[in-house]
C-alpha cells in the first residue's frame, strides 16, 4: 500500500514491497516541497499519463508504476484502477517533473502540501488507498 508523507520540508511517496517490484525501485520517491509547482485532484489518474514507460509496469486501466519519459522531462506514476488521484508537477527537481499518484484522500494531501501554516515538524501520514 502506497504510503505519501508530508513534512515542513520533503513530501515522500512510500511503496510497498510489491509495489517497488512494479516500479522497479529500490527506494521511496523524494521530493523538496520547494519543487512543487502545482497540485491537482482528478478522477482519472491515468489520463494524465505521458511518455513511455521505462522502468515499471503498466497494464493499461488496471495499474502504473514507474518512470514514464516524454520530452516534458520524467514522471513518476503510482496509479490503479477505480481511484482517484492527484498529479504533482513539479519546478527545479533533478528526477521527476510530475508524480502522479492514485489516492481517496486527495483533498487531505492537497491542504497537507499547502506551504502556509505548516509548522516545522508537522507531519501528516497519509495512506494513498
Amino acid at each position: 500500500m502506497t504510503r505519501l508523507l508530508v513534512d515542513s520540508d520533503t513530501f515522500e511517496v512510500q511503496l510497498a514491497p510489491a509495489e517497488r517490484l512494479l516500479a522497479l525501485r529500490k527506494e521511496s520517491v523524494r521530493v523538496d516541497r520547494a519543487h512543487i509547482a502545482k497540485v491537482q485532484l482528478t478522477e482519472e489518474p491515468f489520463t494524465w499519463l505521458r511518455g513511455v514507460r521505462a522502468p515499471g509496469s503498466h497494464i493499461p486501466n488496471a495499474l502504473a508504476y514507474g518512470t514514464w519519459r516524454s520530452v516534458f522531462g520524467n514522471d513518476f506514476a503510482a496509479v490503479r484502477k477505480g481511484r482517484p488521484g492527484v498529479v504533482i508537477d513539479l519546478e527545479g527537481d533533478e528526477d521527476f517533473a510530475r508524480i502522479v499518484v492514485s489516492t481517496n484522500h486527495g483533498l487531505a494531501l492537497l491542504k497537507a502540501l499547502q506551504r502556509e501554516g505548516v509548522d516545522t515538524g508537522d507531519v501528516a501520514d497519509l495512506d494513498a488507498e
